[in-house]
């Protein structure tokens, strides 16, 4: 959620960097998600920013290195650090941790580059900021061969390309969840939904219970930043829509997307999302959820291992289940997260940043990670493994959802194109402006934010 997040350079010479300073992850942590674009890079992005055709640069020296990441809500990653640490004394590797929200840690990778800081080595990106990325020379194109990404899935492994060569080697990737309480739709003898009505007959089934006293609707990540992106995106896929089409025009001038915008708007209005679940980002969900006030949320697979925590932190451990989200007349569509892994330009020691990469990004690093943060494996085979499923029954979900998740839009200005994004949804979840006029100022927007490099 998400999963789950840097400016530009026209074919290679630095210029200003238009992305406002949005708040906020996903996010769009993982996300997560603000269009759909079932094609990876088609239509997106003018000559002048396609690389030169060539092998990767050469990876040379060794010595420390650093990984900048967004902050580790799961107190994991120095754990995977020490461990590499301890078998490279004189190539350790210094965790540098960027603030939780997405949008404030696509500044900083932005302000690195822009200044051509060796400060970060190897960055941990939303992979929606590749493409970006790429076309302004601020990564290293990497040596594709070397990697096992034959064994991941394939949609995953794409949003490390840029024009057909690879930048970023998947660290982990992400689907929209809903999480759901189980014990109370077992009380009041509902399945979980599948569609946006049955989601709100449930509520109001569940509020008829003594148990449903307190317990709200439904909740997303709402707050203007990148999970708004993500959460409007996959609104408007989950109604048939897109967000950017395959030739890469902004599409939210449609009948579906504003089917998509309206369910959210309504949400709202109607009480179906609490009021203060318009601030809500990824962990302010999640701990509304682990304190018993959320029917249903939406959110990515990490939550999984915190919210069954035993330690008194939760108060639905073992009393939630995880289904894919709901839709307008079936099931919905999530945005594809995750973090893909990249080496900076401007960085030192590239050789034990290309050797840190291939351990950090490990099948078996990736089934450790899944084990103590539910987070969704890049592996394929990793989500039909007997064993795993027994520990994790949330992964035949999950893989549902994966396969259905559409990337946000691969947009090189795209900190102009979230923006425009968040800056309408917001304003039609707000009140402040109908749906139509909403969608309208959008549509405009966007297609600006598209045009810049066409």
């Amino acid at each position: 959620m998400s999963s789950s997040q840097m400016s530009r350079r026209e074919a290679g010479t630095p210029a200003a960097a238009k992305a406002g300073t949005v708040r906020r992850r996903s996010a769009w942590a993982v996300a997560a998600s603000a269009a759909l674009l079932a094609t990876t890079l088609a239509g997106c992005g003018g000559d002048s920013s396609e690389p030169s055709a060539g092998s990767p640069g050469e990876f040379s020296g060794r010595g420390p290195i650093t990984l900048a990441t967004g902050k580790d809500t799961t107190g994991t990653i120095q754990g995977q650090l020490d461990r590499w640490n301890s078998e490279h004394p004189d190539e350790k590797v210094t965790l540098v941790e960027l603030p939780e929200s997405a949008d404030q840690q696509r500044q900083q990778f932005i302000q690195n580059a822009q200044t051509e800081s060796d400060a970060y080595t190897v960055l941990n990106l939303d992979p929606i900021w590749v493409a970006e990325f790429a076309a302004n020379q601020w990564i290293d194109e990497l040596p594709a061969k070397e990697f096992p990404l034959d064994k991941m899935l394939p949609a995953v492994v794409k949003t490390g390309e840029y024009f057909g060569k690879q930048y970023a080697i998947p660290f982990n990737t992400n689907a929209g969840l809903l999480f759901y309480r189980k014990d109370l739709l077992d009380k009041a003898g509902v399945q979980p939904p599948t569609t946006w009505d049955e989601m709100k007959d449930a509520c109001a089934d569940v509020a008829e219970l003594p148990e449903g006293k307190g317990v709200d609707c439904y909740a997303g990540q709402f707050d203007k930043y990148e999970g708004l992106t993500v959460n409007f995106a996959e609104a408007v896929a989950s109604a048939g829509g897109t967000v950017v089409d395959a030739e890469g025009n902004a599409t939210v001038d449609t009948e579906e997307a504003k089917k998509g915008l309206q369910f959210l708007a309504d949400g709202f209005k109607d009480g179906t999302f609490p009021k203060e679940s318009s601030t809500y980002q990824e962990e302010d969900g999640r701990r509304a959820f682990q304190a018993g006030k959320l029917l249903f949320h939406r959110q990515w697979p990490y939550q999984w291992a915190l919210a069954n925590a035993e330690d008194g932190s939760s108060k639905v451990a073992g009393k939630f289940g995880v289904a894919p989200l709901p839709g307008l007349d079936g099931p919905g569509k999530s945005s594809l997260g995750g973090l893909d892994l990249a080496v900076s330009k401007f960085a030192k020691n590239k050789a034990t940043a290309l050797d840190f990469i291939k351990f950090f990004s490990s099948e078996a690093n990736a089934r450790t990670n899944l084990k103590v943060t539910s987070a969704a494996p890049p592996y394929a085979g990793l989500y039909d493994d007997p064993a795993l499923r027994r520990q994790f029954p949330y992964l035949a979900a999950l893989k549902e959802s994966l396969s259905s998740a559409v990337p946000r839009p691969v947009v090189v200005q795209y900190g102009d194109a979230t923006a425009a994004i968040q800056e309408s949804a917001a304003a039609a979840l707000s009140g402040s402006k109908s749906v139509d006029a909403a969608l309208a100022d959008m549509q405009r927007n966007l297609s600006a934010a598209i045009a810049e490099k066409k």
